[in-house]
């Protein structure tokens, strides 16, 4: 005797019903691109601290500030040390004017006439010619003022721009997932400061000849090395 199975009756295929989980799932992943009326781009961050903070590579007064108290008449221990280590770097970066800047209207400036030719003195002692060193006032601001001596000279300087630029809270407004305008700046400007030849940022510097004597003799000494080793 036959049996009759019953059907399951065909679920009505209505298109909006079949394209419901479809729309769901795209409404769900264009929520992840941002907020809604705003197009976000996927992929790499578009600023770079390097770009926003660049080392640049230009001519640029480079200054020394040599502390004088009012009672002072002759140069300390340690203000030759400054003054001698501002003339090593005048020999290894410039070739032109050093200027002794001697304050005018401050209450140390007596001391610091006195001084500057001591400072003078010591540019000389250190092998700077006497028609490179030039000695000129300078007015301060306010009477009581201790302002120093200032050695200046114009130098070609590796350096980035100023730092502390906050023109908004980036770090609250992180939607773009950008660098707020100040990252990155301190880590350049530290890095400019670093950098003794900023030549070596244009263009690298010529190869030295080869020392074949000293070759050789490194070359020696791994093969005794080498064939003491074999041996043990």
């Amino acid at each position: 005797m036959s049996r009759k199975i019953p059907v399951p009756a065909t679920p009505d295929l209505h298109p909006l019903k079949a394209a419901a989980p479809l729309l769901l799932a795209a409404a769900l992943l264009s929520g992840c691109a941002g907020w809604p009326g705003r197009s976000v781009t996927v992929g790499a961050v578009p600023d770079d601290y390097r770009t926003n903070h660049p080392i640049i590579v230009a001519d640029k007064e480079r200054t020394v500030d040599l502390p004088v108290s009012s009672g002072d008449r002759s140069l300390t221990t340690s203000m030759r040390e400054t003054v001698r280590g501002a003339a090593t770097n005048y020999r290894s970066s410039a070739s032109g004017v050093i200027r002794i800047m001697v304050p005018v209207g401050s209450a140390n400036a007596g001391a610091a006439s006195v001084l500057a030719g001591q400072v003078a003195d010591v540019l000389r002692q250190e092998g700077i010619p006497g028609d490179r060193i030039l000695s000129s006032p300078y007015h301060v601001s306010s009477p009581d003022d201790a302002a120093p001596i200032r050695i200046a000279f114009m130098a070609i300087t590796a350096s980035t721009g100023e730092c502390g630029r906050w023109p908004e809270d980036m770090l609250a407004n992180t939607t773009d997932n950008k660098h707020y305008a100040n990252f990155g700046c301190a880590t350049q400007n530290n890095l400019a400061a670093q950098i003794a030849n900023p030549g070596d940022l244009i263009a690298p510097r010529g190869m030295t000849s080869i020392d074949a004597e000293r070759r050789s003799a490194v070359i020696e000494t791994y093969r005794t090395s080498g064939a003491a080793l074999d041996a043990d």
